[in-house]
């Protein structure tokens, strides 16, 4: 659905105002250029004037006006340009931490439809984008206005009759076709824009499977795809070129039109007796740089359909609501004792079929239970019902006896560690890795962390230790050793409740009995929830939980 354009614009303006006074800086400098222009041509056609012996002023004082209206010229035009890209990109920071803010609580409920390349170009190429609106639009548009009305007040002092021919040829070209282009053009627009992130996505999806492309040989039809997908980019860009051609193009005859009518009418006045050949010869020159000024916003305008189709995109994701949302006056949890799951229903999907149905449990504050069940079937759906990455569509989980919806977010998941089947690793070191939610952990806490994971061994092999960047490493450690580093990661994160969805799914034997051995010896008054396949993974769980099959 299209958002209209006074709507995006208003918006696009809502964000500026974070810049105003930069901003209104640059529009100034932007409109004081444009009349520096005018008075520079005006200037030079009465000193030409002056000099013939026509005007009665001296010829120096127009050419002292020249020099100043030229230096003006060149002082106004470095302030604009300095000053409005100076706001435009300190509102691309603001805007690109709103918009990661608006991921992290869409996340992950509401981003499953999205794909991840789509995301990175709205983050990073969109949000490029309407800078352009910022650095390059708002002082034009009040330029817009005031220029033509200028030259229209000067047009009247100079005769009355060139206003009515001049006021419709500045109409046309300052807003006829100016909003026929932006509507006519705006779904070639987005198509592109459109298709710019298909192709990210495409080219992210790529990248990540790489390998999966060179065992089943299917690099050949993967480099058609990107070559079709290439093509349709270049379809979109080159409608999007011919209309900007047409939407540049059309004002230059209506100015051209304009200069011929001019003449006749100055034509018609000289028949008619009148007799000021200065103030028409001047107002010659001004019209001039009026259009010359008032037709260089269409290239504006034309730009303007690639920003509106990206600020489209930025919009939809920073309206879309989350799937949870906190209530007012959440309570703060003061620790988790019992959890309790009563009656639990749920589904990816409303109307979908259910992954949980009926589900009761209760786990007491210190006791280590498993959970297991057939592939499939809800176990780690339980996890993220915990956590309230979704809400549960029946029943009701409470800890404390505390409905989860009247807590906190951020009390929860703080008092919460999850171990998940695939760890991501960061660009930094290890160390950082490691003290993800405690940044200002010691490096003796660290160590100790990673000793209790068993990885501490390996990461003493490294040449750097614990500051080796995992931007070089992170292809080359194995399944097992990123799940050591979230487990060391969780463990250093002091949790009330430890989760852990098949933790030793990529361990070996003897690592999965010295981490089993370290929850039975140093995690004995915390709570702690297993879910494995693994029966030797669950040997020492006070009680396990089997989730059956739907019903």
């Amino acid at each position: 659905m299209k958002t209209g354009i006074f709507t995006l614009s208003r918006r696009l303006f809502g964000i500026a105002g974070a810049q105003k006074g930069p901003l209104t800086v640059s529009t100034l400098a932007s409109i004081f250029g444009n009349f520096a222009h005018i008075s520079l041509m005006g200037s030079g056609a009465l000193l030409i004037l002056s000099a013939a012996g026509i005007t009665a002023a001296a010829p120096w004082v127009w050419g002292i006006v020249m020099f100043v209206s030229s230096a003006g010229i060149g002082i106004c035009r470095y302030l604009e340009g300095l000053v409005s890209h100076v706001a435009a990109y300190k509102l691309l920071v603001d805007m690109r931490c709103d918009f990661f803010e608006s991921l992290r609580i869409l996340a992950p409920a509401r981003l499953l439809d999205r794909r991840k390349g789509d995301i990175l170009s709205v983050a990073v190429a969109d949000i490029e984008t309407i800078e352009f609106f910022f650095a390059h639009t708002i002082g034009p548009l009040f330029t817009l206005i005031l220029l033509p009305l200028a030259t229209l007040c000067i047009a009247a002092f100079v005769h009355p009759l060139f206003l009515p021919v001049l006021l419709p040829v500045y109409l046309i070209i300052c807003f006829v076709l100016p909003l026929v282009a932006i509507n006519t053009g705006r779904s070639l627009g987005q198509d592109y824009r459109r298709k710019i992130g298909d192709l990210k996505s495409f080219v992210v999806e790529s990248v990540s499977s790489l390998r999966e492309i060179q065992i089943f040989n299917y690099g050949e039809k993967r480099m058609a795809a990107m070559l079709e997908k290439t093509r349709g980019i270049n379809r979109a860009a080159h409608a999007l070129t011919l209309h900007r051609q047409l939407v540049t193009s059309a004002p230059v005859f209506f100015v051209y039109l304009a200069r011929i009518l001019v003449i006749a009418i100055a034509s018609f006045l000289a028949i008619r007796g009148y007799r000021n050949p200065g103030g028409i010869i001047a107002l010659s020159f001004v019209i001039s740089a009026s259009f010359s000024s008032t037709q260089s916003l269409t290239t504006v305008i034309s730009n303007l359909l690639e920003t509106y189709a990206a600020a489209e995109r930025y919009f939809a994701v920073k309206d879309d609501l989350p799937e949870i949302i906190e209530a007012p006056g959440a309570l703060e949890l003061e620790g988790i004792g019992d959890l309790v799951f009563d009656q639990v229903d749920f589904a990816y999907r409303k109307g979908g079929e259910s992954i949980i149905r009926n589900l009761s449990f209760e786990i007491k504050k210190g006791e280590k239970i498993g959970i297991t069940g057939e592939s499939g079937i809800g176990k780690s759906t339980v996890i993220r019902l915990l956590l309230r990455f979704w809400e549960p569509l029946g029943g009701e989980i409470r800890i404390n006896g505390i409905p989860l919806g009247r807590i906190s977010l951020k009390s929860l998941r703080s008092r919460i560690a999850l171990v998940e089947q695939e760890t991501f690793i960061f660009n930094d070191t290890i160390a950082a890795n490691i003290a993800l939610e405690r940044p200002g952990a010691g490096m003796e806490e660290i160590v100790r962390s990673a000793k209790r994971a068993h990885i501490h061994d390996f990461i003493e092999t490294l040449p750097e230790g614990y500051e080796t960047p995992m931007g070089e490493l992170n292809g080359r450690i194995s399944g097992g050793e990123r799940q050591r580093i979230g487990i060391a990661r969780a463990m250093l994160s002091g949790p009330d409740m430890l989760v852990m969805d098949e933790p030793t799914s990529s361990l070996d034997v003897l690592n999965e009995k010295g981490l089993l051995k370290t929850l039975r010896e140093e995690y004995g008054d915390t709570t702690i929830l297993i879910i494995s396949h693994r029966n030797s993974t669950l040997t020492d769980c006070d009680r396990v939980l089997r989730i059956g099959g739907r019903r």
